[in-house]
């Protein structure tokens, strides 16, 4: 691949579901260029007219690849995993693949989005906390009990897979709105083993190009 044609990502450091595309392109060894798009400041920039050019939904992240543009992370991964297969990030089995799907779409659609920087705006500073608390705690009550069935090493048997690029960045939110995590021991022990992995660690949000001095690690 030229350098030219290097696929373009546009990120921001902290977003969730940016993490998980960072997660893909590690783990599948794809060399690629950051754009920050700054949420928060100058009113958010995923606001400008040129942002909204490339994802209408004025969203991170997005993907320049193979002369497209893609938004949302689940649909990214999958673009991914169709065009670049290795290594695999989706079982070969139709019900393992169908787990993984389940426990991605539950994150990715019942979790994440309802305690997203845009909801909470809408909740109100007061009520933010205890806002994204209850949701998270109400998605891994289901998640913890859906994983007892499917979990091996990972969240679906022993091999990473999209559901484990979706479980971390979650986790982390949870970290970040205090959530205790004792009644969850199956996502804390397969968090602890994704996190120990090199492509979790060169994607974490400490170690981005727009990560702000004082969270790096």
């Amino acid at each position: 691949m030229t350098e030219s044609s290097k696929p373009i990502l546009y990120s921001y450091f902290r977003s969730s579901c940016s993490w998980r595309v960072r997660i893909a392109l590690a783990l599948k060894g794809i060399n690629y260029e950051t754009v920050p798009i700054n949420l928060i400041k100058d009113g958010g920039q995923q606001f400008s007219e040129e942002f909204q050019t490339l994802n209408p939904m004025k969203q991170v992240p997005a993907l320049k690849i193979d002369g497209i543009t893609i938004g949302q992370s689940l649909a990214i991964i999958e673009y991914l995993e169709e065009t670049r297969p290795t290594p695999r990030l989706l079982p070969q089995d139709p019900k393992k693949r169908a787990s993984v799907r389940m426990i991605s779409d539950l994150i990715a659609g019942g979790i994440q989005p309802l305690q997203n920087l845009s909801v909470l705006k809408q909740v109100g500073t007061e009520n933010q906390l205890s806002w994204a608390q209850n949701v998270i705690c109400s998605g891994f009550d289901a998640l913890e009990q859906i994983l007892h069935g499917t979990a091996g090493k990972f969240c679906v048997g022993d091999e990473v897979s999209m559901a484990d690029l979706c479980l971390v960045p979650q986790v982390a939110n949870a970290d970040r709105f205090k959530v205790d995590l004792n009644p969850y021991p199956t996502i804390r022990r397969i968090n602890k083993t994704l996190l120990a992995l090199e492509a979790f660690q060169v994607s974490h949000p400490c170690r981005q190009p727009d990560t702000p001095a004082e969270l790096r690690a």
